[in-house]
């Protein structure tokens, strides 16, 4: 009868910390997958205001000419900037949901003395959606800037 409880708590004890370990694991994976959505989400915003900037020239001082569609997309979703101003340096913004979750794009453009126009884009993605990303516990940010 000794020896029977004697194994069983040994067992039980390799139970319990095998399953702490799984259950550790398990967060840790969906961490690491959080972190991605929320990089493909700043990647996603990041893409699409370099493609309007460098196609379309719509983060421009005055109104881009002919842009067809009328308002840009992304990520299947329009999305109107705004900020515009008329004189050098100045910041306009945007904000999209690509496959739910949340990206906030600023766009900064600058001109020194040289004449020749600066650009830096900066695109925070989260791993939830925008309603929702302030106050999530579990609710990751990455950020991608891209200068040109």
């Amino acid at each position: 009868m000794l020896l029977a409880a004697l194994v069983s708590s040994i067992v039980l004890a390799l139970g319990a910390a095998i399953y702490q370990i799984a259950s550790k694991e398990l967060e840790l994976s969906s961490l690491g997958r959080d972190s991605q959505y929320a990089f493909f989400a700043a990647d996603t915003g990041a893409e699409c205001a370099l493609y309007w900037d460098v196609r379309y020239d719509y983060f421009a001082t005055s109104a881009p000419p002919g842009i067809v569609p009328p308002n840009p997309r992304c990520a299947s979703q329009s999305f109107t900037a705004t900020g515009r101003a008329s004189t050098y340096p100045y910041t306009m913004e945007f904000q999209i949901e690509p496959g739910g979750y949340c990206t906030k794009v600023s766009i900064t453009k600058a001109q020194p003395a040289s004449g020749i126009t600066s650009t830096t884009i900066h695109a925070d993605g989260y791993s939830a959606s925008c309603a929702n990303y302030t106050t999530s516990a579990r609710s990751l940010q990455r950020s991608v800037e891209l200068h040109y």
